[in-house]
């Protein structure tokens, strides 16, 4: 940060900015392997910016920036990612989602760093219970139930002793520096959660929410509470909540706590938000058009993309897919709609999962009861259905699968797109084609005579 060191505020309190603590952590990151899990040292390092904690994970959600050097998390275009790119918004059905999402895998902020003459490191792990989740998506995270408060139990309590030495370190600073913001925007408060210092976070947290200044944003638009969320500290959320935070917050892209929660399947951090329903807004919308839920199932299906090319031994992109699948059920067991079409496309979660070929997902949500689940089905973006967009994906080794699993939950082979053309008419050339085409021809066939049939009865 930049603020002028005092006379008698202790030299071995400096502090980094934000931004500088975020490209640290995309260099350490960038020269050795991600993992699946999240290590965050809770020490009272000196703080840097909070636009210094970059995740792996840079998937263009086009609602938020992708790193946080430039102190905004997001969804803009990362450094070379380990997973390919998925586009999404093109006007054929059957093409990939590539050029406008790029996401690569791990988000792992742990940084630890000792604090000269602060005393000794405070490791925080969260181990995350992950195991591949089969098509009928059996959770490791459990619905919450509406009933739960924000007061949902995550990790280890506060050391109370190093609670008591930060706030013996804020007394022993300069006061502007523990209160004001530097040319970034950075709050104290920003920094220590974003290099995950708990103790020292909560301490910030007292003094500014004394002031009215919880909520303070830096130039990107983050508040603390979106700092904690991209930085993976679930217990920091929690805190932060308790001092009653602002849950609906947004950055400059619109992008909420539980967007990024969702778009980086954070699913402990995804957990802490959702225990303060029904004061989070499950249907908020960033700047794009898109609910959280949109934005978890395009990430998994950027995982899945490279889980694919990288085959299953990658356990790390298991685990990953794994959480981010997780984060889909966490929304949909607490009611976020599966009826949401996002604004620039009209798509919805199933539009997204077929368009990318994403088999696992289709399966999942094909398998949730709904009372419309026809019209759900067949739904248009842009005048495709999902049985036309599954049509479309041509060489995809799902793409039988995709359409008897739609056919089968009542997709209409029938219903034009705006070209006029049925989703008969773009299935690939050749035999494999042919064979598609005589499927979806006997299930148009079978489905005029059940309604002529009911027209009899009438």
């Amino acid at each position: 940060m930049h603020f002028d060191r005092s006379s008698k505020e202790k030299p071995c309190c400096t502090l980094p900015t934000v931004k500088k603590l975020l490209e640290q952590k995309r260099k350490r990151e960038s020269s050795s392997v991600p993992s699946s899990s999240s290590t965050a040292a809770t020490s009272p390092l000196p703080p840097t910016t909070a636009s210094q904690l970059s995740t792996t994970d840079p998937f263009t959600c086009t609602g938020a920036s992708s790193n946080y050097s430039d102190m905004a998390v997001g969804y803009e275009q990362w450094s070379p990612a380990p997973e390919p790119t998925l586009g999404y918004y093109s006007s054929q059905p059957g093409s990939s989602f590539a050029d406008t999402y790029s996401l690569p895998v791990s988000s792992d902020y742990g940084l630890q760093q000792p604090v000269e003459g602060f005393g000794d490191t405070m490791p925080q792990g969260y181990d995350y219970p992950v195991t591949m989740s089969d098509p009928s998506l059996a959770s490791a995270w459990p619905p919450l139930g509406a009933g739960h408060s924000a007061q949902l139990s995550v990790g280890t309590p506060l050391d109370v002793a190093k609670l008591e030495e930060a706030r013996m370190l804020l007394r022993g600073m300069d006061y502007n520096r523990t209160t004001g913001q530097d040319e970034d925007g950075d709050t104290i408060l920003h920094i220590y959660t974003a290099k995950g210092m708990r103790e020292c976070a909560f301490a910030a947290a007292e003094r500014l929410r004394d002031l009215g200044k919880l909520d303070a944003k830096e130039h990107k638009g983050k508040t603390a509470l979106l700092v904690a969320v991209t930085a993976n500290q679930p217990e920091i959320v929690q805190d932060l909540l308790s001092f009653g935070t602002d849950i609906n917050a947004c950055d400059v892209k619109g992008q909420t706590a539980l967007h990024l929660a969702a778009h980086y399947g954070f699913p402990e951090v995804l957990q802490v938000i959702l225990s303060c329903r029904p004061a989070v807004n499950l249907e908020a919308r960033n700047f794009e058009g898109m609910t959280p839920l949109h934005c978890a199932a395009i990430s998994h299906c950027v995982t899945m993309k490279a889980l694919s090319t990288s085959g299953p031994a990658d356990v790390n992109l298991q685990n990953k897919a794994a959480e981010k699948l997780s984060c889909v059920h966490m929304l949909l067991s607490e009611g976020a709609s599966l009826l949401s079409q996002e604004i620039k496309s009209n798509k919805t979660v199933l539009h997204v999962a077929v368009k990318e070929g994403n088999i696992d997902l289709v399966r999942y949500l094909l398998s949730i009861p709904l009372q419309n689940v026809k019209d759900f089905v067949n739904m248009k973006a842009h005048g495709h259905t999902a049985l036309h967009m599954a049509a479309g994906l041509h060489g995809n080794p799902h793409q039988e699968e995709m359409l008897r699993l739609l056919l089968s939950t009542g997709a209409d082979p029938s219903i034009r797109n705006l070209e006029h053309d049925q989703p008969a008419h773009l299935l690939q050339s050749g035999h494999q084609g042919e064979q598609l085409k005589l499927m979806l021809k006997k299930r148009s066939t079978s489905s005029r005579r059940r309604i002529v049939s009911l027209q009899d009865q009438e």
